[in-house]
């Protein structure tokens, strides 16, 4: 039998973190972006379209993955901002 388990914002605790990666999600009222397996965000915005900019200008940094998350907590959205395989010809 497999258990998922995930604490409260919906991450795996089991699984390594990609610290490189960061995750959009509900904080609260407002939104915020932190990055992987961090308990504390890195910045809130009172929309979701502002934590995107701040969370993409993290991501790029670290040349990592953004992770947008629906208020319920699953992912709507990803876009990657490092690490892309090369494009396989045909």
């Amino acid at each position: 039998m497999v258990r998922h388990v995930k604490d409260e914002a919906g991450f795996n605790p089991r699984i390594m973190p990609n610290k490189k990666n960061v995750h959009v999600v509900k904080h609260g009222e407002d939104w915020a972006w932190r990055r992987e397996g961090s308990s504390r965000v890195s910045g809130i915005a009172p929309t979701q379209a502002d934590a995107i900019k701040g969370g993409r200008q993290a991501s790029r940094a670290g040349k990592g993955e953004l992770f947008i998350h629906r208020p319920d907590g699953r992912i709507r959205d990803r876009d990657s901002h490092g690490n892309d395989p090369t494009a396989s010809p045909g």
